[in-house]
């Protein structure tokens, strides 16, 4: 048996736990709240846009500390997006590529 897989820090789990029920408090507070909130039509732009601007961020940055699998997956993903327009399907064909590089050069 793996050592200390059998015991618990009681102060970890409670921060787990207070920390999921903050995460759920404010997600439901921002549901109920904007159930009262009428959004401008330039603010409903920004905030459909917004997903999308974070993940490319998130990309960017990764790419540029990344290795040649990294940089194949991203130019498979941007090719894909390109010829079906179908953003989850890009994502997963550049993850897929990247995956499978590593996998295989043991990279």
């Amino acid at each position: 048996m793996i050592e200390g897989l059998t015991t618990f820090d009681t102060a970890a789990v409670i921060a787990i736990l207070g920390m999921g029920i903050v995460t759920y408090a404010t997600r439901a507070g921002g549901f109920w709240l904007m159930g009262y909130v009428t959004l401008s039509p330039k603010l409903e732009r920004f905030l459909r846009q917004t997903a999308g601007g974070v993940l490319v961020a998130i990309v960017v940055a990764a790419v540029m500390k990344g290795d040649p699998a990294m940089w194949a997956g991203l130019a498979a993903a941007v090719a894909c997006m390109i010829l079906l327009r179908k953003s989850m399907t890009a994502i997963l064909i550049g993850m897929a590529l990247a995956i499978g590089i590593r996998y295989f050069t043991g990279a």
